[in-house]
């Protein structure tokens, strides 16, 4: 029969690369971590469960890929550099089916923590219905973590990316949309697998304003900042960075609640001076990371969406695991 220490050994203990930083990691009741002189400690934690955030069958590499990319995300929106993790995982059983789900799930966790330099030091396995809660550490420089409060009246308001795919791919996926075949691999590699966008983040340290990354929606996250920042925002649809399958949906639906809700985008969302902007796009090109102006921060406390045809649309919802949101209302 495998026990706990059989897995900690067998699938965690070397599923990272080993960082100089870390004087002890797993296999204690503690790790022993040596964050570099100066430096800020900045810390998140994400969970996921079964039937809540995944479907039960999806694929554990992916999940595991997933898993460590939504907690680096709230990194990269602080402009931290990624240094250590701790995994805990709830498993209905260790039998030889879930080891072999766990072989796969640990493969696409380390395979992205490796890409970051991050450091798997510990956490916890236990029996139970599955979940995946992942804690990032990363650090940095004193007075330069990029907060949420920080959004100037004025300010231009970017997003990394393109918006939306994760959501219209979960409309595939629960049968309320039918994309053809080259836009489903598209947008279903940006749900099953976000790239976290680090180093943008760390770039934007002394040029951002104020910043979060877009996991509840455009929508409920822009408002997120602007209630932290004591401002409002105004939002231009025909400047959203769209992808082709998502551009293609709202032209046949007329429907820009998809770009506006989605959650699982894990873009960034930063305000900046309008005189940053050549400095903002030099970065997004040397990086190879699309960056684009959205709207500007206002001084009203509304946080408004412009269509197209000129009506407006109060920006105040997105995913809530706690409540669903109602239709946006617009009006002329």
């Amino acid at each position: 029969m495998v026990g706990e220490s059989d897995l900690i050994q067998r699938y965690f203990r070397h599923a990272t690369t080993a960082r100089d930083d870390v004087i002890l990691g797993i296999g204690d009741d503690c790790a022993l971590l040596q964050p570099p002189i100066g430096q800020q400690l900045a810390v998140s934690m994400d969970t996921l469960v079964a039937g809540r955030h995944f479907v039960p069958d999806a694929d554990p590499e992916d999940l595991g890929h997933k898993a460590l990319a939504v907690s680096l995300s709230d990194l990269a929106a602080m402009g931290a550099t990624p240094a250590w993790v701790t995994l805990s995982l709830t498993l209905p059983t260790a039998d030889a089916t879930w080891q072999a789900w766990l072989s796969c799930f640990i493969q696409g966790f380390s395979t992205l923590a490796l890409s970051h330099q991050v450091q798997l030091v510990g956490g916890d396995t236990t029996c139970g219905p599955l979940s995946i809660t992942v804690q990032a550490h990363g650090y940095v420089p004193p007075g330069q973590a990029v907060c949420r409060s920080g959004a100037r009246i004025n300010d231009a308001v970017y997003v990394s990316g393109t918006l939306g795919d994760a959501g219209l791919a979960l409309s595939a996926q629960q049968g309320r949309y039918v994309p053809d075949t080259t836009a489903q691999a598209c947008i279903q590699t940006r749900l099953d697998r976000p790239a976290p966008r680090v180093a943008l983040g760390c770039a934007l340290r002394q040029i951002a304003h104020a910043a979060i990354d877009v996991s509840d929606g455009l929508g409920a996250d822009l408002r997120h900042l602007c209630t932290a920042s004591g401002v409002g925002a105004q939002i231009q649809a025909q400047h959203l960075p769209l992808s082709a399958p998502v551009r293609t949906y709202v032209a046949q639906t007329r429907d820009w609640q998809l770009p506006i809700r989605a959650g699982d985008d894990y873009e960034l969302l930063f305000t900046a001076a309008r005189a940053d902007q050549p400095r903002i796009q030099q970065i997004a090109s040397d990086l190879a990371v699309p960056v684009t102006c959205i709207g500007e921060i206002t001084a009203a406390s509304a946080v408004v969406l412009t269509l197209p045809d000129g009506m407006t649309c109060p920006l105040d919802a997105g995913y809530d695991h706690f409540a669903n949101s109602a239709a946006l209302p617009c009006q002329r």
